[in-house]
């Protein structure tokens, strides 16, 4: 089954702790980080997942991921690239019903923390919240397939 996501990413240049919801620790890495056909491999707390993302077009991009037992996970994760993603995912709910999800690098692309919100059409509009900082959709230095092989601490 095909999905759309469309999604903005932002830096975080405030403390966005005090309205956090809930957190999960994520390790992932990629059987493809090629541009425009990403296959992912995620554990999530105790639950894997197997993601293929196509290329963007403005903010859309094709989305397909499917829940798979974690020990699956665990054993695709021995299979993926060099480089593995380690992060914390922070919820946080906005008034307008958005919920915003930030992400705090761990590892090799520790100090980076980076803010997305999931849209329903590449023009609603969302509330800023004051801990957000620039915006940085579409640069390719911040896509998680990009930071398994330039990650942060070398930028």
């Amino acid at each position: 089954m095909a999905f759309r996501e469309i999604e903005r990413k932002f830096l975080v240049a405030g403390d966005f702790r005090g309205e956090v919801s809930g957190a999960s620790r994520i390790i992932q890495g990629f059987l493809s980080s090629a541009p425009g056909r990403t296959v992912r491999v995620r554990l999530r707390d105790d639950k894997g997942y197997l993601t293929v993302k196509g290329p963007a077009q403005g903010l859309t991009r094709f989305e397909w991921e499917k829940e798979i037992p974690a020990a699956e996970a665990e054993q695709l994760l021995q299979f993926c690239e060099p480089g593995a993603i380690d992060k914390t995912r922070h919820l946080v709910p906005a008034a307008d019903g958005h919920v915003w999800e930030v992400d705090e690098f761990h590892g090799d692309n520790a100090g980076l923390v980076v803010a997305e919100i999931e849209l329903g059409s590449e023009d609603e509009p969302f509330d800023r919240p004051a801990w957000l900082g620039a915006e940085v959709t579409g640069d390719r230095r911040y896509y998680n397939s990009s930071l398994t092989h330039c990650p942060y601490k070398d930028w």
